[in-house]
């Protein structure tokens, strides 16, 4: 049972890491630079931020065995990073993490799902960067919302309203009609019975407007 329980976890925890880390890594000159987004999973309609490392390449070592370490400071002012979404475009300013040195953030609301790009522009120390790198693809916020919004809104109350004021209004034409006239009284609790209905109809109806 133990050895089942061991080797369950030696095939889900490095999914989990796959997911928590989303990053994408690559180089420039002496540099090695990432970048991925602060909360992931990422969905539309939320702030985030693009996390943005660079730090020395490691002499010896393939890119895919290079980490993050001695990162480089000082590129608040010389890197931007452009973001892309399909012919619009945005230029994103660097802040700097207080606690992880050569860890920068470029704050953004993105607003559409989908894949965006990112152009690391400028310069580190002495070497230009013109990068282009695709951070992780930015999902729908409909499918992590609980519990799901209503749909109700103030339009379709003053719609619905408005429908049952000019039935109520019809079916008074209606029985004055066939009433007589002269009947005052009548007429007064005809009235009166009609706004009573009324009122129980648009209860109803808002009542229902809320569960679809």
């Amino acid at each position: 049972m133990k050895f089942h329980f061991m080797f369950l976890i030696l095939i889900l925890v490095p999914g989990f890491i796959g997911i928590a880390f989303a990053h994408t890594v690559d180089s420039v000159g002496e540099y090695r630079v990432e970048i991925g987004w602060m909360n992931e999973p990422v969905v539309s309609g939320e702030t985030n931020a693009i996390e943005f490392y660079v730090s020395p390449l490691e002499p010896g070592l393939e890119l895919e065995e290079q980490v993050f370490k001695n990162g480089i400071t000082g590129l608040k002012n010389t890197v931007k990073i452009q973001l892309i979404y399909k012919d619009e475009s945005i230029i994103l300013p660097l802040s700097p993490d207080h606690d992880v040195t050569g860890k920068y953030y470029a704050f953004v609301n993105p607003t559409i799902a989908g894949f965006y790009q990112a152009n690391i522009l400028g310069t580190i120390n002495d070497t230009p960067i013109s990068l282009s790198m695709h951070p992780p693809k930015v999902e729908e916020r409909e499918w992590i919302e609980f519990p799901e919004p209503s749909n109700l809104t103030l339009m379709q109350i003053i719609d619905g309203h408005t429908s049952l004021i000019a039935e109520i209004h019809d079916l008074k034409e209606s029985i004055n009609n066939l009433e007589n006239p002269n009947s005052q009284f009548n007429f007064g609790i005809t009235g009166l019975v009609f706004g009573i209905i009324g009122i129980i109809i648009a209860i109803f109806a808002l009542i229902k407007s809320k569960k679809n």
